[in-house]
This record gives C-alpha cells, sequence and structure tokens, in this order.
C-alpha cells in the first residue's frame, strides 16, 4: 500500500465514522438548540443557521447522504461502464462498432447541464439523483474496460479457451470481468468523487432531496436564508470544507490505486 493510498483512506475512513455516527444523533449525541446565527461557541462547535440548529449537527447527519449518493451513484456508473466496456472490448466487430459509438456520444454530450435537467424532470428524490449520475458517468470507465479487455483478447489463455470451444459470453463474464476488476475499482473511487460534487452541485441549486438534508443543501439554505447577509460564515464554510476534503481524498486514493493497477499490469504483459 503506497502513501497516497493510506492517507485517502485514513481520510475516507474519518468521513465513514462521522457518517455512521449520525446514526446516533439524538439518542447518543445530544446538540442543543440557540439563537439564529449564533457564532462558534463551547455549546455550539460550529454555530447555528437561522433556525437555531446546531451547524456541526447538520454537518454530521449531511455526510450520510452525500456518502451514499457517492457510493451508489459510482456502483450505478461503474457497474454499466465495466459491462460495456468488456462486451465492447472483447466482441469487436459490430457489437464494438455500436457500443463505441454510443460511448463517444455520451463522452460528448456535456454531463451536467443534462443531470441538471434530467434531475429538474424527474423532481428532487435521492433515488432520482442516483439514477441520474449513474445513468451519465459511466463513459469513461466503458473506454478504460474496453481498452483493457480488447488487450486481453489477445492474450494466449483466452486463445487457449477459444480453441477449446469456450463460448465468448462465457469468457467475457469468468475471465475478462474478473481480470478488469482492477481499473473498475479504481474508476469506482474516483467515480465516488465525483457524484459528491454533483450531487453537492444539484442540492446547491435547489435539485436535492430535501427530506435527505446533504453537504450540498446546507450550502443552499446557507445561500437562500440570507447567511451572507448576517456573515454567518459558519454556515458555508464547514459543509465546503467538508466537500472539498472528502472528494480530495477518493481522488488521492483513487490514484493510488491507479499507480498500482499500473505496476500489476505491465508485470501481467511481461509475463505473457
Amino acid at each position: 500500500m503506497n502513501k497516497m493510498e493510506i492517507i485517502g483512506i485514513s481520510i475516507i475512513s474519518c468521513i465513514i465514522f462521522m457518517a455512521l455516527l449520525s446514526f446516533g444523533i439524538g439518542s447518543i449525541i445530544d446538540f442543543p438548540k440557540s439563537k439564529q446565527y449564533s457564532p462558534p461557541s463551547i455549546q455550539n462547535p460550529l454555530g447555528t443557521d437561522d433556525l437555531g440548529d446546531d451547524i456541526l449537527e447538520l454537518l454530521i447527519i449531511g455526510s450520510r447522504t452525500s456518502l451514499l449518493v457517492g457510493f451508489l451513484g459510482a456502483l450505478f456508473s461503474t457497474i454499466i461502464g465495466t459491462i460495456i466496456g468488456a462486451l465492447s472490448g472483447f466482441f469487436r466487430g459490430v457489437l464494438d462498432d455500436v457500443l463505441g459509438v454510443i460511448i463517444d456520444v455520451f463522452l460528448v454530450i456535456p454531463a451536467l447541464p443534462l443531470m441538471i435537467v434530467l434531475a429538474a424532470y424527474l423532481s428532487p428524490s435521492f433515488w432520482n439523483i442516483v439514477i441520474v449520475i449513474g445513468l451519465l458517468w459511466w463513459p469513461t470507465t466503458a473506454r478504460l474496460v474496453r481498452a483493457r479487455a480488447w488487450q486481453l483478447k489477445s492474450a494466449p489463455f483466452i486463445e487457449s479457451l477459444l480453441a477449446l470451444g469456450a463460448s465468448k459470453t462465457y469468457i467475457v463474464f469468468k475471465h475478462v470481468l474478473p481480470n478488469v476488476l482492477g481499473i473498475a475499482s479504481a474508476r469506482f473511487i474516483l467515480s465516488v468523487s465525483h457524484a459528491i460534487l454533483i450531487e453537492a452541485g444539484l442540492s446547491f441549486i435547489g435539485l436535492g432531496d430535501p427530506t435527505n438534508p446533504s453537504w450540498g443543501t446546507m450550502l443552499h439554505f446557507a445561500m437562500t436564508r440570507g447567511a451572507l447577509l448576517y456573515g454567518a460564515w459558519w454556515t458555508f464554510i464547514p459543509p465546503g470544507l467538508a466537500i472539498s476534503i472528502t472528494s480530495l481524498a477518493f481522488i488521492i486514493l483513487g490514484m493510488g490505486l491507479e499507480q498500482r493497477q499500473k505496476l500489476s499490469t505491465r508485470s501481467m504483459e511481461d509475463i505473457i
């Protein structure tokens, strides 16, 4: 495990712990209410918002939604990208041409504006945001997996399986997909970072799920309820830092996994 992976895992572990802590708020931890826009104090370490709610409590609760959307959206997009990339790269021919065009179209289309349109059309909800992220953030994963699957197709053990009469579908799901999991895992970690940022952006402009508060909705309420006019910096700086630090941690971990994957790929190529 390299240094980048250690740093990323350490930060992510702290964020996950905070998200798990959110389930105990009210029974384990009691955050007292105070007057609106109270600055940070001993009673309220991060101050309060316009309703007198503790910002630290909202930050802990928001971590649960932000992480869930990040993980589920990234998982959805990674599964789609991995399957499409593996089928396209291994079968080639007409199937590859069709899937290649679909991948290129999705890569060319500006993802964020389309996400905003879809999120607004589907109405704000937790699962709609997850679906929107999953449906529009898979092409990069598909392209990387496609290249790796094309490389694996010429490997001696794959050619031996084809010569023995093994079906291509069997080979794809039994041998190709397990060999591209390293790339898919790295892309999943990086996609979590993007999904968290996308959810924060959608929530900031009012397209998030109001029943599941997140760091993005904290920024939205700070903007729409006059926190800037009151100079209540503690209402928007903590969630902004939380989004930035969490996204950076996943990026660092993803880059570390990509480095390891490149080294293992070179080793495999030397063996082949």
